[in-house]
């Protein structure tokens, strides 16, 4: 074999060896990187699993992200409590297509996500929330299709629950001491209230009353706006309300039997769409004009916003304010 032979024969060697390495390298390297790319995303669904935390609210354990940064308060409860500790959601409901007004400052920029009771799950979905405000209120359904969609509390309606609301929220939220200042100072000045009225209303008949779709509605003595006056300023339950177990449409003539002598009237001009002049109406009434009530001039209006839920800090304490101020006229 020629010289020229020999030394293209080693050249060709060196060449194939030189690639066999530099695949067997590569070869090396593409199992090393998916090695570490599958030990990465399971350290991240470890790490996702143990980033969770469990939450007890009303005898029942929900579990949570530990860091909860996105909320979807989908009930207008969950919205006034939002709004009392300063807390943004990335969605609320909507009434008529619009914040409700008495909450817009504070929760403006929030997404719609449907109107009240009829939430958008589509939307909900996109927000991907850590976790959902819904409303106890609500078809045991609609709960179950919300929950497919992440951690799901249905929020208390109950009045008696609105403590166990707000510290729900604020512990989600990392804004306990807030709430608990806002727990505190409502009991202080509703004891400061009921103090203030002394024995000014024995015997005396107080009542509130909501008008929906043209009608009258009481509430049980535990529902709506009911706690402030029976339970916290001491004012004797009506035998009427005793008997209300849930929402319940009276005619103006059982009203005039009741006889109240104060009557807060809530009248929303979004739940009386079809009856718009329904107040109106009401007040020019002969029957209404015979109680107690509107001959001494002690019905109240609107003394809070006619969308207020009754349960919660935001309309307990403006509702206290009301009433401290009407019932001492």
């Amino acid at each position: 074999m020629n010289v020229k032979k020999k030394l293209f024969l080693a050249s060709m060697a060196t060449v194939i060896s030189i690639n066999l390495a530099a695949c067997g390298s590569t070869e090396t390297t593409s199992q090393s990187d998916t090695k570490q790319e599958t030990n990465a995303k399971d350290k991240e669904k470890t790490e996702a699993k143990q980033e969770t935390r469990e939450i007890t609210y009303l005898d029942k354990t929900y579990t949570v992200p530990t860091n909860v940064k996105k909320i979807a308060a989908a009930s207008l409860e969950s919205m006034e409590d939002a709004a009392v500790l300063g807390v943004k959601p990335v969605g609320t409901i909507t009434v008529g297509g619009e914040l409700p007004s008495y909450l817009a400052k504070e929760l403006q920029g929030a997404e719609s996500l449907g109107e009240k009771m009829q939430p958008n799950y589509e939307t909900i979905l996109s927000l991907k929330p850590d976790v959902i405000f819904w409303t106890s209120k609500s078809p045991e359904n609609v709960t179950q299709q919300l929950e497919k969609l992440g951690p799901t509390f249905p929020y208390s309606h109950i009045s008696t629950n609105w403590e166990a609301n707000l510290r729900l929220m604020a512990e989600l939220t990392g804004k306990e001491d807030k709430a608990e200042k806002i727990i505190s100072d409502y009991t202080k000045n509703a004891q400061e209230t009921k103090a203030k009225i002394g024995d000014q209303l024995t015997d005396k008949k107080v009542i509130v009353a909501r008008v929906r779709n043209g009608n009258l509605n009481l509430y049980p003595q535990d529902v709506y706006l009911n706690p402030v006056l029976y339970n916290d300023l001491g004012i004797a339950v009506p035998e009427e309300i005793k008997s209300v177990k849930a929402q319940e449409m009276i005619s103006v003539e059982q009203m005039a039997k009741m006889n109240p002598d104060y009557i807060f009237l809530q009248f929303a001009e979004s739940e009386n769409a079809n009856q718009p002049k329904g107040l109106e109406e009401l007040e020019n009434n002969p029957i209404w004009k015979s109680m107690n009530a509107a001959k001494n001039d002690k019905i109240f209006v609107n003394s809070v916003d006619p969308l207020a839920q009754g349960g919660t800090a935001w309309s307990k304490t403006k509702f206290l304010e009301a009433a401290s101020k009407d019932l001492t006229k």
